[in-house]
């Protein structure tokens, strides 16, 4: 992978934030430090990082609601929150927010590092949206070379993991794809039942993009005891 990625780090202790630096560092990133929520979205918005790593608990704001003004301004970087909390409710509604992936602190260099570098592979790397073909899900055109979704003349507002979450249903319409499956190829980890919870939030966010009515979906399907799957025409 190519070396020299800019991480945004948005953290308020300065001893932690010095020696998140300092690791990144050596693993051959460019890391960015800011102590606030408002100075991390600013500099996301005018110098736009390749990834943003935002601790939950800021002094000016919650870091849920920092991501989700990231995503309402368009920035589709992928972001990692850093969280004490071991509440699912609370990674739950850092997912909710428009957030990528959790870290729970305290956690090892090493284990954030593979969560970054998934995270850049899918964004950037091998797993980009840039392979130069459209594919189809329903009245959805998926562009894989822009990375956008249309429905008609209308461009939808996905987040990095929400596009390839869709182009990767859309690759296999009609099979029951397992949530240990779609987490290996979207997320780049290896499942756990805590982490096969994070598929079923990003299937409702996505549902809630490109249903026409998310309480009914008719594109997106669930399939009971295994995972999910595409709806193709003629079938439910």
């Amino acid at each position: 992978m190519t070396s020299r990625y800019c991480i945004l780090l948005i953290e308020d202790d300065p001893a932690v934030a010095r020696s998140l630096q300092a690791g990144l560092e050596q693993e051959g990133f460019d890391p960015v430090w800011k102590n606030t929520g408002a100075e991390g979205v600013l500099y996301a918005r005018e110098r736009h990082p390749h990834l943003v790593l935002l601790d939950v608990r800021l002094p000016d704001g919650l870091g849920f609601d920092f991501c989700r003004q990231m995503r309402q301004q368009g920035l589709r970087q992928p972001v990692i929150l850093l969280t004490v909390q071991q509440e699912e409710t609370d990674k739950v509604l850092g997912l909710e927010m428009g957030a990528d992936d959790y870290v729970t602190k305290p956690f090892s260099l090493r284990e954030l590092v593979s969560r970054i570098r998934a995270q850049l592979r899918r964004a950037y790397g091998e797993y980009s949206a840039a392979q130069g073909e459209l594919l189809y899900a329903g009245d959805l055109v998926i562009d894989q070379t822009s990375g956008q979704v249309r429905r008609g003349e209308s461009a939808l507002s996905l987040t990095p993991i929400e596009f390839r979450l869709l182009a990767y249903l859309a690759r296999h319409p009609g099979q029951a794809l397992s949530r240990a499956q779609i987490l290996d190829a979207v997320w780049g980890y290896s499942p756990d039942l805590e982490a096969e919870r994070t598929v079923n939030v990003h299937v409702r966010r996505l549902r809630e993009k490109v249903e026409l009515d998310p309480g009914r979906p008719a594109l997106i399907l669930t399939v009971p005891g295994i995972g999910y799957r595409l709806a193709v025409k003629g079938s439910q």
